[in-house]
């Protein structure tokens, strides 16, 4: 079922931000105004406490950490995390290319293509990206593999490919899920979560949950200013990791 919460996309020149308090430190994010069913879900959420107690289920090293199942709240040692989300979706948005899978920006998670043609979002599972640096020869083969899941749709323009070479970002999520928002503190805390060492299933061997999540402040949207661009450097690939 697609996005029903009786909330309408709120207009606003602001931006608001939410802090997650961790067990191992705090993560501050602004959400994007440009995404206005994911920003109000989310708060609706944090408002509503659902984020409150829950856990940092699943965490792949140098790709992403991610939270939202609810059954994670009363999760014994060793249990099997992230089927559990509430009963509605929300409707993609895609902001492509200004909206992209950079290292430190919020996204939606959601059920894979077979279940889900829409590629709606998941109500409550978010992930947080950290992801890895790519060459010129890794990021064309990227954008083969996205000409081909999304018919040539999706392209990475010179800033994104500058952006994944000397940052870090996952590329082969752009264009199939909703990047909604950015983290503005706490980038550390995220890398700290990334390392953890996990099981099978990708859960922390020790838990790391979210002790409170609330809504602190609404911060004044500015123009985004022109990003300075690095010459390129020459890389060798052959010792890169795939």
């Amino acid at each position: 079922m697609a996005f029903s919460l009786g909330l309408r996309a709120q207009e606003s020149n602001n931006c608001k931000e939410v802090l997650l308090e961790t067990t191992v430190g705090n993560i501050k994010l602004k959400l994007y105004n440009e995404t206005p069913l994911h920003r109000d879900n989310f708060l609706k959420l944090v408002n509503l406490h659902v984020y409150d107690s829950l856990l940092f289920h699943r965490v792949i090293k140098d790709f992403m950490i991610q939270c939202g199942d609810p059954k994670s709240k009363e999760a014994k040692p060793g249990d099997f995390l992230g089927e559990g989300d509430l009963d509605w979706t929300v409707e993609q948005e895609l902001r492509l290319p200004q909206l992209y899978h950079r290292r430190g920006v919020l996204a939606a998670a959601r059920e894979p293509d077979s279940d889900n043609p829409y590629r709606e979002s998941s109500a409550c599972h978010f992930y947080l990206a950290w992801g890895k640096t790519f060459t010129d020869a890794e990021l064309d083969q990227m954008q083969q593999r996205l000409d081909t899941l999304y018919g040539y749709r999706v392209k990475l323009t010179p800033e994104m490919r500058e952006t994944y070479k000397t940052i870090r970002g996952i590329p082969h999520l752009d264009g199939g899920y909703t990047v909604f928002g950015e983290i503005t503190e706490g980038l550390d805390v995220v890398e700290k979560i990334q390392l953890s060492a996990t099981d099978d299933n990708d859960r922390p061997l020790e838990d790391i949950r979210i002790i409170k999540a609330s809504v602190i402040e609404e911060v004044k949207q500015q123009a985004k200013k022109p990003v300075a661009t690095r010459r390129p450097v020459r890389r060798n690939t052959s010792g890169n990791r795939r």
